[in-house]
């Protein structure tokens, strides 16, 4: 099962009835997309056409959105109670106008909590309205906090899933490495690689079979610009060369299956690296074996970061480092809480992170791994496994 069971759905809306409960909701308005997939496995693109859920005091959902997605969404989606369409954005009557008809048709007056203040939120030219033209004077209660909540404690059926993204991953970062070469571009082999995973996992799955692998697509693993002494920049895009011999390389590699993101995160050698990279490279791969062995039910998130901070110092790199020791994940790529000296929330049981200190060295390179971890009562568990040392990542002779 690599989807999420519709018993996990009904285990989530029972939150949002509790949630109803506790602040005397009549109703939930949500647009955030991933709020969308993990209430009822809907994957919306969203652009500058409004869409929303309403959940009613029955725990029934609606869906409000462009009559492109009209249908679609009744297809996909069979615990959506139904589904109300608009002509399109902007139209001669502003999509929100209809939202608010259809809040008032479906829920009556009442307290609604909303994930938005705006009623939605899109950087692709969409234009809001002032709330009191959607809802008039309803009371509104922002529940965006609540909603984040809710899915920082990850069930057995999403680390499952995480699970299963680990090892589509390892196989597109071990593609990846079996394609490295010097002459080509980082592109091109990431391309490579990537689609030689997708088409193995569909070939897994069974092509006739529901596609377990959702928007937005991701089996694959790539270089993101971290080509040589670009390596230095954490967030580098593509730098324009091609591959050459004795370059560092940043890696990493994904499998979202149903959605939910891990991480793994090398450095490569292309041909035998310095006695200066191995160096720094074996200090990265201790600086996460320490974050790893601090995790621990009950501690918190900024005594992690301290704890890598501390070693820093300890071997003259703190100089090195540019960004904290990691972040939750799950769902989106990057979730709170993060791994950082700033955090104060504790460390609960089952959630995920991704554990990546890193050093940087401008004019050699970026030395960092990242690894998904699982947190357990008896202590972390490492769910992604491809190999850290230095040999095992040094592409030829």
């Amino acid at each position: 099962m690599f989807r999420v069971s519709q018993k996990e759905l009904k285990r989530r809306m029972e939150k949002i009835g509790n949630l109803m409960n506790e602040k005397t909701l009549s109703g939930v308005y949500i647009t955030g997309t991933t709020s969308f997939k993990y209430l009822a496995d809907y994957f919306y693109i969203p652009t500058e056409r409004p869409a929303a859920f309403l959940i009613d005091k029955d725990c029934k959902i609606h869906f409000f959105g462009p009559l492109m997605e009209k249908e679609h969404i009744l297809s996909q989606c069979p615990n959506v109670e139904d589904s109300y369409g608009y002509p399109d954005y902007p139209g001669e009557k502003h999509p929100l106008k209809f939202f608010g008809q259809w809040i008032q048709q479906i829920m009556g007056r009442g307290r609604l909590g909303v994930d938005n203040p705006s009623f939605y939120g899109s950087s692709w030219g969409f234009r809001p309205i002032p709330t009191g033209e959607i809802v008039g004077d309803m009371e509104i209660v922002n529940i965006s906090e609540d909603l984040y909540n809710m899915r920082k404690i990850k069930s057995g059926e999403e680390i499952e899933l995480m699970r299963e993204s680990s090892k589509w991953g390892n196989l597109a970062h071990n593609l990846l490495q079996k394609y490295t070469e010097p002459g080509k571009f980082d592109f091109e082999i990431s391309a490579r690689a990537s689609s030689e995973a997708n088409m193995i996992a569909m070939d897994a799955f069974g092509k006739n079979a529901v596609p377990p692998i959702n928007y937005p697509i991701e089996i694959g693993a790539g270089f993101r610009g971290q080509v040589g002494e670009h390596s230095y920049y954490p967030h580098s895009l593509s730098n324009n060369r091609e591959i050459r011999k004795g370059d560092m390389l940043g890696s990493g590699a994904s499998g979202e299956i149903d959605g939910y993101h891990i991480e793994i995160e090398r450095n490569m050698f292309v041909g035998k690296p310095t006695d200066t990279m191995r160096k720094y490279h074996e200090l990265a791969v201790k600086m996460q074996e320490i974050a790893i062995g601090e995790l621990e039910v009950g501690k918190s998130f900024g005594d992690i970061d301290r704890k890598v901070i501390k070693f820093a110092e300890e071997n003259n790199v703190l100089q090195f480092r540019l960004h904290h020791s990691g972040h939750c994940i799950g769902l989106e790529g990057h979730e709170a809480p993060f791994l950082d000296v700033g955090e104060t929330e504790k460390i609960q049981e089952n959630m995920t992170f991704s554990v990546e200190p890193g050093i940087y060295v401008r004019g050699l390179g970026g030395f960092r791994h990242s690894d998904t971890v699982v947190m357990h009562a008896d202590g972390p568990e490492v769910i992604t496994y491809y190999p850290r040392d230095t040999d095992s990542l040094t592409i030829g002779p």
